[in-house]
């Protein structure tokens, strides 16, 4: 390590000029820009040896609570923001197209093909609810055949993959096929507020900023259909908690829709359902690429 006429270390320097010779541009220019910010974050905080060791630490334990269905380097990505920041970044929402969020720690399975107007809560217990959704183009014109992969919480604000010994493999999760009109109609529960997972790292970091878990109640997809650019989003429930507090900072006004109560005795029938239920209809619009 050398030093500057002042006596400063210049090792960021040196650290940086190691990576001239790294044959990938893109690479070369991240893994620069990434030691520079680091070197700049050490110093300017004034970096301890000890802070270090425990920064070290609980990257470590982040790895180490990973598994197969389980990701705690995507929620600690999304507990402090960079998801959203990273998906603000690559949007390319055009000003009639749904926009996009986050995909979450959750998409961990493959989701199981369902038929037209199949239920995907398969435990029950959830207020039930029917959703109908029109994927169309940003023209307006709707789009046959597009596929929309579903997954949600159940009842109880836990994924399948959270609660195994409780959830069939795949309960809150489908994968349709828009019909003619470009529909997609299955029943479910309504979602309900749940906590992220907290009994790992990421809850740690919370309990020690005085943070709360929750995300207010939703329901993802991801929406393709040929020709169109794919959107991963989520639906909110509208008069929901936390809209204003969502512990990964996903909501967007635009996609915070209504449940609505009805009595619909044809819907109902539909969707083997008796007396009164909820009701959520809503457009999925592509950008046509």
């Amino acid at each position: 390590m050398t030093t500057d006429a002042t006596g400063s270390s210049t090792v960021t320097d040196e650290a940086v000029h190691s990576l001239d010779t790294t044959a990938d541009p893109r690479l070369r220019e991240l893994l620069t820009g990434l030691v520079r910010h680091l070197h700049a974050y050490v110093r300017e905080t004034g970096l301890t040896q000890r802070e270090w060791e425990r920064a070290v630490g609980f990257l470590t334990a982040t790895g180490q609570t990973c598994t197969d269905v389980r990701q705690e380097f995507v929620l600690l990505s999304d507990v402090l923001g960079v998801s959203m920041v990273v998906e603000e970044v690559n949007s390319r929402d055009a000003p009639d197209a749904t926009e996009s969020t986050v995909l979450g720690p959750f998409h961990m399975t493959e989701s199981p093909v369902r038929p037209p107007d199949a239920t995907i809560d398969l435990v029950g217990g959830g207020e039930p609810c029917v959703v109908d959704v029109l994927v169309r183009s940003s023209d307006g014109s709707p789009l046959p055949g597009a596929v929309v992969d579903v997954w949600q919480a159940d009842g109880n604000g836990f994924y399948d993959v959270q609660r195994p010994d409780v959830q069939p493999p795949g309960n809150g999760r489908g994968l349709f096929t828009a019909d003619a009109e470009g529909r997609v109609r299955f029943r479910s529960c309504v979602p309900s507020p749940y906590p992220i997972p907290t009994d790992g790292p990421v809850g740690d970091l919370l309990r020690a900023t005085g943070r709360h878990p929750y995300r207010p109640a939703h329901i993802h997809f991801i929406a393709s259909a040929a020709d169109h650019v794919p959107v991963t989003t989520h639906i909110f429930v509208a008069g929901g908690d936390y809209l204003d507090s969502d512990a990964v900072f996903a909501v967007k006004p635009g996609l915070v829709r209504d449940f609505t109560r009805t009595e619909d005795p044809d819907l109902a029938r539909r969707f083997g359902l008796t007396g009164a239920f909820e009701l959520a209809r809503f457009d999925l619009v592509l950008e046509r690429t």
